[in-house]
C-alpha cells in the first residue's frame, strides 16, 4: 500500500460523504443494515466505518437495548460520522485499528464492515480480530468491491486519467478499492483466520448521478485518487476532473447518468 493510500486529509471526508456516499455507498449501506438487523444483535461493532453510511442506516433498526460501537482508524472520518449521526446513547465512537481491536474476546454478536477490508494491510489479521471479538455463533458481515471493470464510472475515470498521465497512470481505484475481488482469495483469508462457515453474495446495483460532473468530482476529489493526481502534477486536479467529466459525458450522456456497480457481500459465522 502506498503512503498516499493511508491518510484522509483536508476536505476529503466532507467530499467523500457528499459525493461518494450517495453515488456508490448508500444502496449497499441499506442492504448491509438490513442483513445486520436480521441477526437481531444486541452488541454490534462496526469497523472502518468511514463517514457513517452504514451507521446511519443500521442504528434505527437495532433494538433499544442494543449497544453499537462504531470505529475507524482515521479520526477525521470518525469525527465526521459522529457529527452526521446525531444523539444516540446506544452508540459509542472510538478510534481503533481493525487489525488490533481494543476489545475483549467474545464481546460482540455482530461485527460489520462495509468496504473497508480492501484497505487492510493484513486482512487475515483483521479477520482473526473479528473472530476473536465475536461470540460463538456471532456473525461477521462485510463487503468488498468487485473488479473495477464491473464498476463502470470508476473504470471510466481510471482510463481517463491514464490518458492524461500515460507515463505514470494514477491507479488507486484499481489497486485498492477494486483490488480485492477474488472470491477464492477472500475464502482463503477467512479460512486462515479460523472462519469455516461463510457465504459470498455478488450483488449489482446502479450508480446514479444528476450529471457526469458528480462521478468525476466524487472519484477525483472525494477519494485518495486526489492525492495521486496532485502528486503527478501540481495544479492539475481541476483539469483532470474536467477531463474525467468529459469522458463520462461522452459515454453516458450529459444529463442524468447511471452505470453498474458491483460488490461482494460476505457473511461468516464465528
Amino acid at each position: 500500500m502506498l503512503e498516499t493510500d493511508k491518510v484522509f486529509a483536508g476536505s476529503i471526508p466532507e467530499n467523500y460523504d457528499r459525493h461518494m456516499v450517495p453515488l456508490i455507498f448508500e444502496a449497499y449501506a441499506a442492504e448491509t443494515a438490513r442483513r445486520a438487523a436480521s441477526f437481531s444483535p444486541l452488541a454490534v461493532l462496526e469497523t472502518a466505518a468511514g463517514t457513517g453510511a452504514v451507521t446511519r442506516d443500521l442504528a434505527p433498526k437495532l433494538s433499544r437495548d442494543a449497544s453499537y460501537t462504531v470505529t475507524d482508524l482515521n479520526q477525521p472520518m470518525l469525527d465526521y460520522a459522529a457529527s452526521r449521526q446525531g444523539s444516540d446513547s446506544r452508540i459509542s465512537w472510538r478510534q481503533a485499528d481493525a487489525l488490533k481491536l481494543p476489545f475483549d474476546d467474545a464481546a460482540f454478536d455482530l461485527v460489520c464492515c462495509q468496504f473497508g477490508a480492501m484497505f487492510f494491510p493484513d486482512r487475515s489479521a483483521a479477520y482473526r480480530e473479528a473472530k476473536r471479538v465475536l461470540k460463538p455463533g456471532g456473525h461477521f458481515l462485510f463487503s468488498v468491491w468487485d473488479r473495477i471493470e464491473e464498476n463502470i464510472f470508476a473504470d471510466d475515470v481510471t482510463n481517463a486519467l491514464a490518458r492524461i498521465f500515460p507515463n505514470d497512470p494514477p491507479r488507486f481505484l484499481a489497486r485498492t478499492p477494486h483490488g480485492y475481488h477474488d472470491k477464492d482469495l477472500i475464502r482463503a483469508d477467512l479460512s486462515a483466520a479460523g472462519f469455516s462457515d461463510l457465504a459470498i453474495d455478488t450483488r449489482a446495483e446502479q450508480s446514479r448521478a444528476s450529471s457526469p460532473r458528480v462521478p468525476a468530482v466524487a472519484y477525483c476529489q472525494g477519494t485518495l485518487l486526489r492525492n495521486e493526481i496532485e502528486a503527478r502534477e501540481a495544479g492539475r486536479l481541476a483539469s483532470a476532473t474536467d477531463y474525467a467529466e468529459s469522458v463520462i459525458a461522452d459515454r453516458h450522456g450529459r444529463g442524468a447518468v447511471a452505470a453498474k456497480i458491483q460488490a461482494h457481500i460476505i457473511v461468516a459465522v464465528a
